[in-house]
């Protein structure tokens, strides 16, 4: 016996609809699940990871800090896989873009004026871009799978910023920490509130950036490019759309995305460049995109969901004792559920008995 996908007629719409709230209740129960395996009551854990962080207001200040690069990066992913082009090293861009983005209060301290904050963006998105054309390129001119390339880079850019902080750029004032110097005041990102939070002009101008990607999607012949490549490619070649400038344009806009995201983060909470800058946001930014629908306006909804994972982790780890790893496991858990009820929505399961030898060579 074997299991056969078939695909649907008629997919239910409302279920469609519904796959996220689905996938979501599922994880949550599994997550009590795993509570309750672990010894804790479910419901008051459950409560610690998921209430207790918005009931103060410095916490959802936290919450906004930790939902900009989602959101930034979530938007960005969504055209590549509207577009059918599967960018999986966003980790690796929002590196780079950092990095780019840093030159000048790392290297360049005496340069200290209020033109110096949109120099750095401008350079993360275009170190965010040139990292994300790499795969890009490797596709368009060899047809290699961008899945590998593009995860194979977030490693080589991981040890990039580790040589850096630990070599070139160390802050000789360190006390031989493997971090840069300190960004100065006009380096830096403003707070919106100083005095009730952290929370700073990023999560705005993550927000603009999901809604103008939107406006593109829905509203311009970019937009429908986009959509006709990713789901019929040879309907695509009729129409005279190019494949191949596709690649580049998905490719470069997820990674100015993550660029940007990226010195949203050190010039933010940060301020320095450590060994280590993220704590997954390009992988949770996958999640992100496909829980809000690959819709930027779901994904300025996810990215503040999948933020809300960080800090029950956060809150998991000083209130009942557990792991860090719990926060990856729930994540992981939702990317399942959602994925398994896309599927089950398009394509229903059929066992099938697979023939004997003897009729198989029978039918031969």
């Amino acid at each position: 016996m074997r299991l056969e996908l078939i695909k649907r007629g008629n997919p239910s719409r409302a279920l469609q609809f519904l796959s996220p709230l689905i996938g979501l209740a599922l994880a949550v129960l599994t997550g009590a699940i795993m509570f309750a395996i672990l010894g804790k009551d479910p419901l008051a854990a459950l409560y610690v990871y998921f209430i207790e962080p918005l009931t103060e207001l410095w916490s959802i200040h936290e919450l906004l800090i930790k939902a900009a690069p989602l959101i930034l990066m979530g938007a960005g992913l969504s055209v590549c896989y509207l577009s059918n082009n599967w960018n999986i090293g966003a980790e690796g861009q929002f590196i780079m873009g950092a990095l780019a983005g840093s030159i000048f209060p790392v290297l360049f301290t005496d340069l200290q004026t209020p033109f110096v904050l949109p120099m750095m963006m401008a350079f993360a998105i275009v170190g965010g871009a040139l990292w994300a054309g790499i795969p890009a390129l490797l596709k368009a001119k060899f047809n290699t799978n961008e899945i590998l390339v593009s995860l194979m880079l977030v490693y080589v850019a991981e040890l990039i910023l580790d040589y850096l902080v630990r070599g070139p750029w160390r802050n000789p004032g360190g006390m031989n920490f493997p971090e840069s110097v300190r960004f100065h005041s006009f380096a830096r990102i403003p707070e919106l509130m100083p005095a009730d939070g952290r929370a700073n002009w990023g999560i705005v101008i993550a927000v603009i950036v999901a809604i103008a990607i939107w406006v593109m999607l829905s509203r311009t012949l970019k937009g429908f490019e986009i959509k006709v490549l990713g789901t019929s490619p040879r309907a695509g070649k009729f129409a005279g759309f190019d494949a191949k400038k596709m690649i580049f344009f998905s490719f470069l806009l997820a990674g100015g995305c993550a660029g940007l995201a990226g010195i949203i983060e050190v010039a933010g909470a940060s301020a320095q460049l450590r060994p280590i800058i993220s704590p997954g946001y390009g992988f949770t930014a996958i999640i992100v995109a496909f829980l809000g629908r690959l819709n930027p306006l779901g994904v300025i909804v996810a990215g503040l969901v999948l933020a809300l994972t960080y800090l029950g982790g956060e809150a998991a780890q000083i209130s009942l004792g557990l792991s860090d790893k719990v926060a990856r496991v729930f994540q992981g858990a939702l990317l399942l559920y959602i994925l398994a009820c896309d599927t089950l929505i398009h394509y229903r399961i059929r066992l099938v008995r697979a023939p004997k030898a003897s009729e198989s060579i029978a039918d031969a």
